[in-house]
């Protein structure tokens, strides 16, 4: 991955959060050692959890100066759950076990923990997702009183989620990859649509030589390119949207 422009020392640290429903989440966090306030972030898993790749996203944001919060999202069925890149079916059935009440919980946690910190400003948290992680960070700006969210290659979001499109708080990022097989042109299009009529902001992004997971350097969907130019506009767009 491209090294960010501006790199601070971090700290990076576990914690656990309780949850509105009675269980208790993990998640991994990181920050700027010194300095601040700063912008508030919460990113979120692949479906393949909150590995060594999202903890090394988190220190990339919290370098870039951000205050990050990866939450585990699959705390109910596999706490600490870290799958493989070659062994999707092992994943399947803790992806089918999450709910919308029990991700929107989620994310409350998230960001209340957020907002309880000293060294993150107020009003200023936004949600970066990958994957699975696009389509809540889709869920996260509609149930959360987000600046601004970033969905990569959010599988997911139609048809199940667009019916929160028009509860849409801060401006939205989509990135596609155009070789994407998991996400086809139709389901996109109903993405946009759906925003487009809501009248919220939004920037959408198709890479046309880029694949599911073309951002990820441990998968072999990788696109160096791709990812270089994304993580330039994301930070780009953050910027912009944050107060």
């Amino acid at each position: 991955m491209t090294t960010p422009a501006t790199s601070r020392p971090v700290t990076t640290g576990t914690l656990s959060l309780p949850v509105a429903d009675g269980t208790t989440m993990a998640a991994s966090t990181a920050r700027p050692q010194t300095g601040g306030p700063w912008p508030g972030l919460i990113v979120l898993q692949e479906a393949f959890g909150v590995n060594a790749h999202i903890r090394d996203v988190t220190r990339r944001f919290a370098a870039a100066g951000y205050v990050v919060i990866a939450p585990e999202l699959y705390h109910r069925t596999a706490p600490g759950f870290e799958g493989s890149y070659a062994d999707f079916d092992a994943i399947r059935a803790h992806m089918g076990a999450l709910t919308e009440a029990g991700l929107s919980a989620d994310l409350q946690a998230a960001h209340a923990w957020l907002r309880a910190q000293a060294d993150v400003k107020p009003d200023a948290t936004a949600a970066v997702g990958f994957c699975m992680g696009g389509r809540v960070a889709f869920l996260a700006n509609a149930v959360l009183p987000l600046a601004a969210a970033v969905s990569f290659y959010g599988g997911g979001i139609a048809p199940a989620l667009l019916g929160h499109a028009a509860a849409l708080h801060g401006p939205m990022l989509f990135f596609w990859g155009g070789l994407d097989q998991h996400i086809d042109a139709a389901q996109r299009r109903a993405v946009v649509d759906a925003v487009t009529v809501a009248g919220r902001p939004f920037l959408n992004v198709e890479i046309s030589d880029a694949d599911h997971g073309f951002f990820c350097d441990a998968r072999p969907s990788y696109n160096a390119r791709a990812a270089g130019f994304a993580w330039d506009l994301t930070l780009s767009f953050l910027r912009a949207s944050l107060p």
